[in-house]
């Protein structure tokens, strides 16, 4: 089923969390809602959830009103699953008992087991478990009642990068594999693109974009959107005559991607690996360069300290260099 929030606003006295919100998280898909702290992400979930009350518009499940401003059914008579950022397990009780709690009697708790990969450990309690496995727990015991959507509030963030990278996959597929509408939380832009089948990226209480990761890259609404693909990055930039001026010298017209903003001062979407280097005495300082296997990340800065990064084939051997964009490289946006 679908969960659709219609024109959602929502406020904490006098301060606005989240203005006119609007989109679908399709039925069978992970919908991820990317933002920094404080940008209204965990509020949009806990209306869903039931944690808040709607103040103004409606969510609905499968195209029926799930909550509104004059419906608010608790938490527990929604038919959705909630996944924190710490598990909350009960403590108390064995990985068995917390993904049988609340279920029929007879449930199949050990199939469950098997399925996020804890089989024959049902017995043990979450403090003799791993981050990983007490993450694993929790999303069986959410999805053992067959909640019609999943709700996830960053999920990974309480265990090792080496091991979020793992576990996220492993839920994706098991997630695919059951066919359940998911909206996760999260602030990493890399976590939504491993995971997410579209992205909700929020910026101050407002859906900036909302499309597949394909879409954000293709065709990104803002700078900052093009800037969560690793090895992008903005540049402050002046429309002059000659070319872009920026701080990393006058770069040609030639370098932008589709139409030029009218606007004298812009933003320039520049990926790392679609930069070129030569060889400069007056060139820009090369700040740091780090091998990567087949490519080495070199840091360069102007005078002021203002640093550019790229990605190149080449070792970097010199001090100087001078840095440009590959034609048709660069996406401009009028600066805001």
């Amino acid at each position: 089923m679908s969960l659709e929030f219609r024109h959602i606003a929502h406020a904490y006295g006098s301060v606005r969390a989240l203005e006119d919100i609007s989109f679908t998280a399709p039925e069978g898909e992970i919908t991820c809602l990317l933002g920094a702290s404080g940008c209204g992400k965990s509020t949009l979930l806990n209306l869903a959830a039931g944690l808040l009350p709607v103040q103004q518009g409606a969510i609905l499940i499968g195209g029926e009103l799930l909550a509104g401003e004059s419906v608010s059914p608790p938490p527990e008579k929604r038919p959705v699953g909630l996944v924190f950022q710490d598990g909350a397990l009960f403590p108390h009780m064995t990985i068995a008992k917390n993904i049988a709690f609340g279920l029929p009697r007879g449930s199949e708790v050990d199939s469950w087991l098997d399925r996020v990969g804890l089989g024959g450990l049902g017995g043990r309690y979450p403090h003799e478990l791993s981050g990983g496995q007490q993450q694993r727990a929790a999303l069986a015991r959410a999805m053992a009642p067959g909640p019609r959507v999943l709700l996830m509030d960053e999920p990974f963030a309480s265990v090792d990068s080496v091991l979020r990278r793992r576990l996220r996959r492993e839920c994706r597929t098991l997630l695919r594999e059951r066919g359940a509408t998911v909206v996760l939380v999260t602030h990493d832009p890399e976590e939504a693109l491993d995971i997410g089948d579209r992205i909700a990226v929020m910026e101050a209480g407002r859906i900036v974009q909302f499309g597949t990761p394909q879409e954000l890259h293709d065709r990104p609404a803002t700078a900052a959107v093009g800037a969560i693909f690793r090895g992008a990055q903005v540049i402050a930039a002046t429309r002059g005559d000659a070319g872009l001026v920026t701080a990393f010298g006058t770069w040609p017209l030639a370098s932008v991607a589709g139409a030029l903003p009218e606007s004298r001062d812009l933003d320039l979407l520049v990926h790392a690996v679609a930069l070129d280097l030569e060889e400069d005495e007056a060139g820009l300082e090369v700040r740091d360069r780090h091998a990567l296997g087949d490519v080495t990340r070199v840091v360069l800065a102007d005078d002021s300290g203002s640093e550019i990064t790229l990605l190149s084939d080449r070792p970097a051997a010199a001090p100087r260099y001078r840095v440009a964009p590959r034609p048709g490289s660069v996406r401009a946006f009028a600066r805001p």
